[in-house]
């Protein structure tokens, strides 16, 4: 959950992770298998890092899979996580989220946190700034206090 908020990456960019393209050292990782079949990076943040390398300490060695499935029969498989998944939203309360809605969450913290449309769309893989428009939602408290500055820079303090 913290790589995809981090980074924006899909389900399966994730669940096809592979060693050998993760980079620590450098913090990032590469992305080989997109959905526009377009390579690219994704940085990682100290966090996610650290979290990589205390997974790397316990992996497992008959498959490259930074998330493999369990068991010898499915080597090249990664891990089933829907039923984790569920079970973490129901344990925290939260209804009608799907995975994929970490990733439209990573784009609406990018945009509110000063990103372009053109930085959010190079973090995300989007070819058209169409898509980032589609991904990043602003929250209310945000556009509010966008406003806010805007109307203090140029008017000053209006009816104070």
């Amino acid at each position: 959950v913290l790589l995809a908020l981090t980074t924006g990456m899909r389900r399966g960019e994730i669940l096809g992770l592979r060693w050998p393209h993760v980079d620590l050292k450098r913090r990032q990782v590469v992305l080989h298998n997109t959905k526009n079949k377009e390579r690219r990076s994704a940085p990682l943040v100290p966090e996610v890092v650290q979290l990589l390398e205390e997974l790397g300490k316990v992996r497992r060695l008959d498959t490259d899979l930074l998330f493999p499935s369990p068991g010898r029969d499915r080597l090249d498989k990664p891990v089933e996580i829907d039923h984790w998944f569920h079970l973490a939203l129901t344990a925290a309360k939260i209804d009608n989220f799907r995975f994929h809605d970490l990733r439209h969450t990573a784009a609406s913290y990018l945009a509110m946190s000063g990103a372009t449309p053109p930085e959010i769309a190079a973090v995300l893989g989007h070819k058209t700034l169409q898509m980032v428009k589609r991904y990043a939602h602003l929250s209310n408290a945000h556009t509010e206090a966008v406003v806010e500055r805007m109307t203090k820079k140029f008017f000053g303090n209006v009816g104070t």
